[in-house]
């Protein structure tokens, strides 16, 4: 029974196995079969594009591959300095950006404060609109703003161009209206003495002209440099005549006319304008020489000389190779003219403008007489901080010839000078008797220098 049941057990086994290796066999069966299928597709199947660039060595190459990577490395290093290079460029797009947008954002601004498109500031500001009305279309041609081109307001601040007309000018509408009366592209009326009167009222700078000029009838030229400096003109050179001087010989001999001239001997260069500043004798009278000697050789170059008469400081300056620019004014005589004459700069302008030169630029500032104790205190102090303005570090101001009352000098023009800053090189000061009258009438001569900081 033993022997039967092992012999039925192990026929029983190998029985039930036979149907497993039947299916494994027909599984590696039909595994081959699927493989001869893909084969045979991709033999016999649609064409696929193969890449032209695309190698496939039969063997690994070392050296070439090391080739390649380098190339990668170098093509990867100049990606990289583009890359860089597009930052730099994009943060320098990117202040430009910012700044635009400030720019624009400051211009709608200005445009919610004054939303009306186009409207001009005679419109926003119906004050200075009021000022302008009743003054002839040529007046408010000449002193009205003018439109600037688009684009303009965030480069200059303003969409209007105002011409440089003292605001007096509109205080003195008459007087204005006047100096405003004639025929354009016509001959302006001379109306010199007219024109200062408003000068000296505030309005200064007074507004242009269309108008031309009259001419001298036969002009003659004039004498040629350096015989021009201590040169009379030629009478036809100038158009005068308010006190019935026709000519220089006439106004040479006013000292012997009924009046009061301030200059009544600045036209005879034979006389005292030959000897002026040619001596220094220690006291209030400075020599030009010895002035020029506080700086080194050739420093002082150019300079103002305030209300400079007929220009004979400037003339003395000329002789030694300084040039200066003389302000003066035409009350007594054709001053302007006269110094041109010479060969020399002239501006006509009062004491009371603003210095026409930016800061820092001049080497000497002088001023004879002018400068005095007839100008208030407060207009004389604005004057020398506007001198000190002009000159440069360690230029000079010369200030020739003050006069004041003894009571004035020390309680008032020394502390004005001290509160500008300036320091003192040089300072003398005495007493003179004026025209025969002891007015205890002071005069002092100072040298001042702008400090160098």
């Amino acid at each position: 029974m033993g022997s039967a049941d092992d012999e039925y057990g192990v026929s029983s086994i190998r029985k039930s196995s036979q149907p497993s290796q039947t299916k494994f066999k027909l599984k590696i069966l039909i595994l081959v079969i699927l493989t001869n299928l893909v084969t045979i597709y991709i033999f016999t199947g649609p064409n696929v594009p193969i890449p032209q660039n695309l190698n496939l060595p039969l063997y690994w190459d070392n050296s070439k591959l090391l080739r390649e990577l380098n190339a990668t490395k170098r093509e990867l290093a100049n990606s990289r300095t583009q890359i860089s290079d597009l930052q730099e460029h994009l943060k320098a797009t990117n202040i430009l950006s910012k700044s635009l947008q400030e720019q624009l954002t400051e211009f709608k601004e200005a445009i919610d404060e004054h939303p009306l498109s186009g409207v001009s500031f005679t419109q926003i500001n119906p004050s200075y609109n009021e000022l302008l009305n009743g003054l002839s279309p040529e007046a408010k041609r000449a002193m009205g703003p003018h439109k600037l081109p688009l684009g303009y307001y965030s480069r200059v601040g303003s969409d209007e161009l105002y011409p440089s007309v003292g605001g007096a000018c509109l205080k003195y509408k008459d007087e204005l209206e006047e100096f405003m009366k004639y025929e354009v592209g016509g001959e302006c009326p001379v109306d010199d003495v007219f024109a200062q009167k408003l000068m000296m009222k505030g309005c200064e700078p007074m507004p242009r002209r269309r108008c031309h000029p009259k001419s001298p009838r036969n002009y003659a030229d004039p004498t040629p440099l350096p015989e021009s400096l201590w040169s009379t003109p030629s009478d036809t050179s100038i158009i005068w005549d308010p006190y019935s001087c026709k000519n220089y010989s006439c106004l040479n001999n006013r000292r012997n006319m009924p009046g009061y001239f301030d200059c009544n001997d600045c036209f005879d260069l034979k006389g005292r304008e030959k000897t002026r500043w040619l001596v220094d004798n220690g006291g209030i009278d400075f020599g030009i020489d010895k002035v020029l000697k506080v700086k080194p050789p050739g420093t002082i170059r150019i300079g103002l000389d305030i209300g400079g008469g007929s220009g004979t400081f400037a003339a003395r300056m000329k002789e030694r190779n300084v040039t200066i620019v003389t302000t003066s004014m035409n009350l007594d005589g054709p001053f302007n003219s006269f110094i041109a004459s010479r060969g020399l700069i002239s501006m006509h302008v009062t004491v009371s403008q603003r210095l026409p030169f930016f800061e820092n630029t001049l080497d000497i500032v002088h001023s004879m007489h002018v400068l005095s104790n007839w100008i208030p205190d407060e207009m004389l102090e604005l004057t020398f901080y506007d001198i000190y303005r002009v000159l440069r570090p360690g230029g000079i101001f010369w200030l020739d010839h003050f006069f004041c009352f003894g009571s004035q000098l020390n309680t008032t023009y020394v502390p004005m000078i001290d509160r500008v800053g300036f320091k003192k090189l040089r300072w003398s000061t005495g007493m003179k008797v004026d025209r025969g009258i002891d007015k205890n009438e002071w005069y002092f001569s100072a040298l001042l220098e702008k400090p160098k900081l």
